[in-house]
């Protein structure tokens, strides 16, 4: 993946995040997710009053891509104010479609720092766990 489509996905999960649902914590949060076929797919956090039942925008991502029929994917853009991480939820989800997926963390400002998913969840749980 170029720097270019680096950047270009990052500004993806910006343009994501400008529609979130945050009314309770106003953290939003944008994500782009780059499928094996070229196609990118954006989700945003979506709350609710019920807390568990809000959705991260990497979650969303994910559920778009499979919902349409991909499952490979090579590179996640995640953007919120601060630079946050993903959770534990959204890292094991990324993790059941590999550990080689590249995870860019962005910043509002568009500044990213680089990791994958294996980085983000060491010692993960996997389909192979289940043989």
């Amino acid at each position: 993946m170029s720097e270019w489509s680096r950047e270009d996905l990052v500004a993806q999960a910006l343009q994501a995040r400008a529609l979130a649902y945050a009314p309770y914590s106003n953290y939003r949060v944008g994500a782009a997710l780059l499928g094996k076929s070229g196609r990118t797919y954006t989700g945003c956090n979506v709350e609710n009053a019920v807390y568990p039942l809000t959705i991260c925008a990497e979650r969303t991502a994910v559920v778009k891509a499979v919902s349409e029929g991909e499952r490979t994917f090579v590179a996640l853009a995640v953007a919120t104010d601060n630079g946050g991480s993903p959770c534990g939820a959204c890292r094991q989800t990324l993790r059941e479609f590999g550990e080689d997926i590249v995870v860019l963390i962005a910043d509002a400002s568009g500044a990213y720092r680089e990791t994958t998913a294996a980085a983000l969840l060491p010692d993960s749980f996997s389909a192979a766990d289940l043989d």
